[in-house]
């Protein structure tokens, strides 16, 4: 998981912040394409998570 953050531009640890913020949202079992959404590649992850 860090490994892809750090792969995809992202801060490892804001990434994981945020997927621990998120995937509480998400339900269970959480649907694919919410998933999507939170996935390290997704153009849908918050500007602050990145690296700069």
């Amino acid at each position: 998981m860090i490994e892809t953050a750090k792969r995809n531009g992202l801060d490892p640890f804001g990434y994981l912040l945020f997927l621990l913020q998120e995937l509480p949202k998400l339900g269970k079992p959480p649907a694919e394409e919410p998933l999507e959404r939170i996935f390290p590649w997704s153009n849908t992850i918050p500007v602050y998570r990145y690296l700069t």
